[in-house]
């Protein structure tokens, strides 16, 4: 798998800045005006990129009132059925090239999850510039093959898959002769207790299968975001809202502008601090040895005085020898009377 890959102009890869993306998924509420705020504080809070949605009821599922329709998996959309649900949360394909035009304009990128041929099709008329494949698509191998078929980036979400579900994703985009794969750490429960998030897997899928990696983090708050990035995630993908309140399919567990604006400045924090392996010192550093310990003569010396451990100690600040000297002028004589508060050097040691 390719170690950098470019999305719009973007860089993603181990020495570049993580890549955020704000998902707007079903939080517009079927008004186009609300879609176009959502872009708007994306890129207040700023983030890279802004993710749409791309499907209808009809190309995610059939309308059947049968039992296997039925959400009841314990999740937040319970006593509806899967095509009622997507009714209330698609993106009008209508609105998605304006989008795409608006978030442009605004210097984010836009790209979607396309869920069936269709969306796909529909996707490359707007030539986005990568494919979000969605979690429950994983499995969906002729969907990945058509999309791996482009050679466009693909970001490959992984929060209902086996480990065999990632290998057979992987391997169609193989054949297709398509590295430019992106792996992203997810657990599918909206919002995500802290004790499912597993980051640790993140690293072993980088380590397993050679991708860049990265977190689509349904949880509350900033924390497993930021640890991700931390442990070496390159892309962070969250869901934002105008205000939770305002309700929705997705509302409950997606950030308000104001939470989303603090994820990003705090990865971009932690990518500052990150830095590199160094064991340089900066000048501010050097600066600072002046405060170490050192060995100093902390009473008056007569000359010809041994120095022992009464006469000699290894206090601040670090003006003096190195106290791993310490032992070794013990018993030594002083060539001349040395004041207390001298810091220690050979030129004074017989």
């Amino acid at each position: 798998m390719e170690k950098q890959i470019s999305i719009g102009n973007k860089v993603i890869g181990k020495n570049c800045p993580v890549f955020i993306i704000a998902e707007m998924s079903a939080n517009h509420l079927l008004d186009f005006e609300r879609a176009v705020k959502i872009i708007e504080q994306a890129k207040m809070c700023g983030v890279d990129a802004v993710k749409l949605q791309t499907y209808t009821p009809d190309t995610m599922t059939i309308d059947c009132d049968k039992s296997y329709f039925h959400i009841n998996q314990g999740t937040i959309w319970d006593g509806t059925t899967l095509y009622k649900l997507y009714q209330n949360a698609y993106t009008p394909w209508e609105w998605q090239p304006k989008l795409k035009d608006i978030a442009e304009e605004l210097g984010l990128i836009c790209f979607s999850s396309p869920f069936d041929n269709t969306s796909v099709d529909y996707l490359e008329r707007m030539n986005v510039p990568a494919y979000k494949v969605a979690s429950f698509e994983i499995t969906d191998i002729p969907l990945i093959r058509k999309i791996a078929k482009l050679h466009k980036p693909i970001i490959l979400s992984t929060g209902i898959a086996q480990i065999e579900d990632i290998e057979r994703a992987i391997q169609v985009c193989v054949e297709e002769k398509n590295y430019q794969v992106i792996l992203l750490k997810c657990a599918s429960a909206y919002p995500t207790p802290y004790e499912d998030m597993n980051l640790k897997t993140m690293s072993n899928m980088e380590e397993t299968f050679g991708c860049i990696t990265g977190l689509s983090d349904h949880t509350m708050g900033t924390a497993a975001s930021v640890a991700a990035v931390a442990m070496g995630a390159k892309v962070i993908e969250k869901h934002l809202t105008l205000s939770r309140k305002d309700g929705g399919p997705d509302g409950i567990f997606s950030m308000e502008p104001d939470e989303l604006k603090k994820l990003v400045d705090e990865i971009r924090i932690v990518e500052k601090a990150m830095g590199t392996v160094k064991y340089e010192l900066t000048s501010k550093q050097k600066k600072n040895r002046e405060h170490s310990r050192s060995l100093f003569v902390i009473r008056d010396m007569k000359q010809g005085e041994r120095f022992t451990s009464d006469n000699v100690r290894s206090i601040r600040p670090g003006f003096g020898m190195h106290p791993m000297y310490f032992e070794n002028i013990l018993g030594k004589s002083a060539k001349i009377d040395i004041e207390k508060g001298t810091p220690l050097s050979w030129e004074l040691i017989n």
